[in-house]
């Protein structure tokens, strides 16, 4: 079993910065895309952004150019740096994970509990 264990939400004000954390611990034996989606009131859960394990990003329309996805290997680790936050990226937001928990098996998809962002003044 996978254990996804995210950090670093809060409140911030219109314009400010966060950053979420999320450690990765349990049986793994190779971890492939790490990511970040998240989920506001009322809406369905939506794609913010996604690492592979060679490093290549993808980004929502709505966050590009503000949040910044990185990996940590050696700590099984995944990191989303979120600047000029706005109410409308107030979310619940939930690390994913895909991985290999030994060689014989297949890659399982995997969440965390979700860290709350929330942008107001």
């Amino acid at each position: 079993q996978v254990q996804l264990v995210e950090s670093g939400g809060g409140l911030v004000q219109p314009g400010g910065s966060l950053r979420l954390s999320c450690a990765a611990s349990g049986t793994i034996f190779r971890i492939y895309v790490l990511g970040w989606f998240r989920q506001a009131p009322g809406k369905e859960r939506e794609l913010a952004a996604t690492i592979t394990s060679g490093g290549s990003t993808n980004y929502a329309g709505s966050v590009k150019g503000r949040f910044t996805i990185s990996r940590d290997n050696t700590k099984n680790t995944v990191y989303l740096q979120m600047n000029s936050l706005q109410p409308e990226d107030t979310a619940i937001y939930y690390c994913y994970s895909t991985v290999q928990s030994n060689a014989a098996s297949p890659a399982r998809v995997f969440w965390g509990q979700g860290t709350q962002v929330t942008v107001s003044s």
